[in-house]
């Protein structure tokens, strides 16, 4: 009975579904389970997952991060930039440019959403614009390719430790950290009660500005170093850089089961929710499945993970004492 129950967890099933999508994709196309198939799986879904984990944060205290794809592209562009003007520096502090930019940028959201109160959705729809402006204005519109940038700027992602990429060891230590953080720190579970009940996280003394602040803070921390790796990934900084890619990383939150009201969610359901999303974008070419349902069919998958989770909601907040019943104990006690 216990084991059954389990099996009803969202991870769980998700993780199962993601499994069995892998076999199903493999006996189709065999080259799907190859070694270096599944290890390019891995390295292509790492920035998606660090987005999304970051991007979780915000959404369970009934926020929205749109800003996040355009402060990569900024972030990034900048550290392409910065490395092809002045190639002779140290790579770590490039990146710790692209990470202090990404703060920045997020910070002027937390900012606006936290200590002045304006409403997250309309907030990161202005600063994607601007942000996304400012590439253009920085760049001149133009390309920085792979023979500008030093070879140790793009190499640093792909090199690998005992066996496994820079990329991949970066996402794992992100994880963790996330992971920690939403489970064991005041920080995080702060974050559940201002989802939850505002007004009584308010009540009962939570700092829900300064929280809201470094939430956004930190998603843009975060957009930064991936703005980072990816252009050193991809070896090429433009001003379309992750076009569209914020609601990629709703998405991967949504599948995962967090919930989009706020108040719920996990680390690994964001995680699970990443691979699934990365499962499907490297398993529809290879079917052969024309570019154009591609995306229609990615539309249907998060669409049915909305309803999933929509459903869900409704069974979890469902009356436990069915209302008529509530009501005749009421006139009974009367009479």
């Amino acid at each position: 009975m216990n084991r059954l129950k389990y099996l009803q967890q969202r991870e769980v099933l998700l993780g199962l579904m993601i499994a069995s999508l892998i076999v199903l994709v493999g006996l189709r196309a065999p080259v799907f389970l190859s070694v270096s198939s599944l290890s390019n799986l891995m390295t292509d879904s790492t920035l998606l997952i660090m987005l999304a984990v970051t991007q979780m944060f915000v959404i369970i205290t009934r926020g929205i991060d749109l800003s996040v794809a355009s402060n990569l592209a900024l972030s990034g562009m900048m550290s392409a930039l910065l490395a092809s003007k002045f190639p002779d520096l140290p790579l770590l502090l490039i990146i710790l440019v692209a990470i202090v930019i990404g703060l920045g940028l997020g910070l002027i959201n937390g900012y606006l959403i936290g200590y002045l109160g304006l409403p997250p959705i309309v907030v990161t729809l202005g600063t994607m614009s601007v942000y996304r402006g400012l590439v253009f204005v920085l760049s001149g519109g133009a390309w920085v390719s792979s023979h500008q940038m030093p070879a140790a700027f793009i190499a640093f992602p792909l090199s690998q430790l005992l066996g496994i990429t820079h990329l991949v060891w970066i996402a794992v230590i992100v994880i963790a950290v996330m992971w920690y953080l939403a489970r064991y720190t005041h920080f995080g579970r702060d974050l559940y009660a201002i989802g939850n009940q505002p007004n009584a996280a308010n009540y009962i003394g939570i700092p829900t500005p300064r929280r809201l602040f470094w939430t956004y803070g930190l998603s843009g921390l975060m957009a930064g170093l991936c703005g980072y790796l990816w252009v050193a990934r991809y070896a090429v900084a433009y001003t379309e850089i992750a076009y569209g890619f914020e609601f990629t990383v709703i998405a991967a939150c949504v599948i995962g089961g967090i919930n989009i009201a706020g108040g719920a969610g996990t680390v690994s359901g964001a995680v699970l929710g990443s691979l699934f999303l990365a499962v499907i974008n490297n398993a529809l070419p290879i079917m052969k499945i024309s570019p154009f349902w591609q995306s229609a069919l990615t539309g249907v998958v998060i669409l049915t993970a909305v309803m999933i989770n929509a459903r869900s909601n409704k069974k979890s907040s469902r009356q436990i004492l069915p209302l008529q019943l509530l009501q005749k104990n009421a006139i009974r006690s009367s009479t």
